[in-house]
């Protein structure tokens, strides 16, 4: 198919975000996901029915399915977003994540070198994250940064970047790696931060910060994410890595302290949530903040979302989207993971 594009991971939240962008430039999109706690059919509700979508339920580590899959639709881009990727769970449970972030990015590898023998021009877009680089405590870590995960999330995914490079060096693969910094928006399972905070304002449960609530993340709209992936796909180089960020850091009882404002002020929220601190999480990175010059002077991208104007988009999508809860585990949604190490 002439502008078939695969997104693995597709059911997930920066997946159906960048599915909805695609769809909207005329591409026919494949959504290749297996389902997991996080993946939900929510997320895809207001495109499954068209005729330029297909969903296929595929795990990445069934080489073969998707070899045949890659046949089938013979697509011009794979954007690899499938990826177990929260850090509390890959501290109660990190052979997932192996078997996920590592062993799944390899076994797309290898199908996708099979079928790059025979059809040359497809890429492969490998998403990945800031925090391969660590703890950034000063400045901004470039493309040139060393790798120094904390986390065994953080970890897998520097391992799959790794993989990824070593095919397109050893194998001559059409690759590009990015490293994004924290997502937010829309359509986020809520065991992260800003959909967590927001799920408790709306039902009045205490808003829970870990440590002293001084940890620093770089912020950036999925929106503004997914239009920095298109331009990845469309005019990066072969080979390259690319950060994407919004230059834009918070802390974490910062955004708290925004969202209840939000609540109070723009929606008329009367919320009864507090600021509670708990135990901070084991080998929790201070502060995270990447350089994205190479992106915004190469491939001329920005980030067009301001932060304020970012969280209230977000705050109104949950709160107008309540059946996104319905089918969740609430007992999930309000457990503590990775508490213990």
């Amino acid at each position: 198919m002439k502008n078939t594009l695969i997104v693995t991971g597709g059911l997930g939240f920066i997946g159906s975000n960048l599915i909805n962008l695609l769809l909207k430039k005329n591409y026919f999109v494949v959504n290749i996901d297996k389902k997991t706690y996080s993946a939900n059919f929510y997320n895809t509700k207001d495109y499954s029915k068209s005729k330029e979508y297909k969903f296929i339920k595929c795990d990445l580590n069934n080489q073969k399915k998707l070899y045949k899959i890659f046949l089938k639709y013979n697509p011009k881009g794979i954007f690899n977003l499938a990826a177990e990727t929260h850090v509390d769970r890959s501290i109660d449970n990190p052979g997932i994540f192996i078997k996920s972030n590592i062993t799944g990015v390899f076994n797309l590898l290898e199908a996708f070198k099979k079928f790059n023998r025979k059809y040359k021009k497809t890429k492969l877009i490998h998403i990945s994250t800031d925090e391969v680089y660590g703890d950034v405590l000063r400045g901004r870590s470039n493309e040139k940064f060393p790798y120094c995960p904390s986390s065994p999330y953080a970890a897998s995914k520097a391992s799959s970047d790794h993989l990824v490079y070593s095919y397109v060096r050893t194998f001559k693969l059409p690759a590009i790696i990015t490293n994004c910094s924290n997502n937010y928006g829309p359509r986020q399972y809520p065991e992260k931060l800003i959909p967590k905070l927001i799920f408790n304002i709306l039902n009045n449960i205490n808003l829970p910060i870990y440590g002293d609530g001084k940890n620093s993340r770089e912020w950036i709209y999925v929106d503004d994410h997914c239009e920095a992936l298109l331009k990845v796909f469309n005019y990066g180089k072969l080979g390259e890595f690319y950060n994407i960020g919004s230059n834009k850091n918070l802390t974490n009882i910062e955004i708290a302290k925004i969202l209840i404002k939000i609540a109070k002020n723009k929606f008329q929220i009367k919320t009864t949530s507090l600021i509670n601190y708990v135990k901070d999480r084991p080998g929790h990175d201070i502060r995270y903040a990447i350089n994205s010059n190479k992106i915004k002077k190469s491939l001329n991208w920005s980030p067009k979302t301001k932060i304020i104007k970012g969280l209230e988009k977000t705050f109104s999508w949950y709160l107008n989207n309540e059946l996104y809860f319905k089918n969740m585990n609430k007992k999930n949604i309000k457990k503590r993971f990775g508490k213990n190490g």
